[in-house]
C-alpha cells in the first residue's frame, strides 16, 4: 500500500505522542512487511508472527528513538532482525528474558480505551457467531481474546496470565482484534 511521506510522518509523530490510533495505523501499515520477512527468513509461521509481535512492542516502546530522517519500515526490519539474533543467542545460552518495569510502566501510558472500529464490529456480532469466528483464530490469538472480553482482564492481568511482556499482549491483542473484524467482515460480504 503507497502512502503519502506527509501522512507517514505526522501518524509516527502522534505514536510518538502516544496516540492508540497511530499506533494502530503502523502496525496495520507495515505488519505484512515485517512479518513476510521473518517468514522467509525461518520458514516457520509461528515463530515469524512471535518476532513480528515483538518487532511492534519494541518499537512502539521506542518510538521516541526513531529518527524521522530514515525510512520507519527499514527501522521496523532491522529491530526485526535484533530480536531474531537476540533470541539465537538466547537459545543458546538459555537465559529467559524480562522486560524492566520501566519498560511496563512506558506502555501503561498507551492510551487505549477509545473503542476502534475493530471493537465495534465484535460487540456487535451475536455471541454464538462471535465464538464461531473467534475458533477460526490461531490458538495464541483465541487466548487473548478469551482473556480480554470474556474474563475481562487487565492488560497487565493478562501479561501475568501468559507470562509475557504487556507490551507483546497489546501488539498480540490489536493484531487479534483486526484478525478477528477481517473475519466478520468477510462472513458479511
Amino acid at each position: 500500500m503507497e502512502i503519502d511521506p506527509e501522512q507517514l510522518l505526522k501518524k509516527i509523530r502522534e505514536a510518538k505522542a502516544g496516540s492508540q490510533t497511530a499506533f494502530n495505523f503502523l502496525l496495520d501499515l507495515y505488519w505484512n512487511d515485517v512479518y513476510g520477512f521473518q517468514l522467509k527468513k525461518l520458514h516457520n509461521e509461528y515463530e515469524a508472527e512471535d518476532i513480528t509481535i515483538q518487532t511492534f512492542s519494541r518499537a512502539f516502546n521506542k518510538i521516541d528513538t526513531f529518527d524521522e530522517n530514515y525510512s520507519f519500515s527499514t527501522w521496523l526490519i532491522a529491530i526485526s532482525k535484533n530480536i531474531h539474533v537476540d533470541q539465537i543467542r538466547k537459545k543458546k545460552a538459555s537465559i529467559r528474558s524480562q522486560t524492566t518495569s520501566h519498560d511496563e510502566e512506558h506502555f501503561h501510558q498507551i492510551i487505549d480505551e477509545t473503542p476502534s472500529i475493530e471493537d465495534k464490529l465484535i460487540k456487535e456480532q451475536h455471541l454464538e457467531q462471535l465464538l464461531a469466528d473467534i475458533k477460526q483464530l490461531k490458538p495464541h490469538y483465541q487466548e487473548v481474546i478469551n482473556l480480554r472480553f470474556f474474563q475481562e482482564k487487565s492488560y497487565k492481568e493478562i501479561a501475568r496470565s501468559l507470562d509475557e511482556p504487556m507490551n507483546n499482549v497489546k501488539v498480540k491483542l490489536l493484531r487479534a482484534k483486526k484478525l478477528l473484524a477481517e473475519i466478520i467482515e468477510s462472513r458479511k460480504a
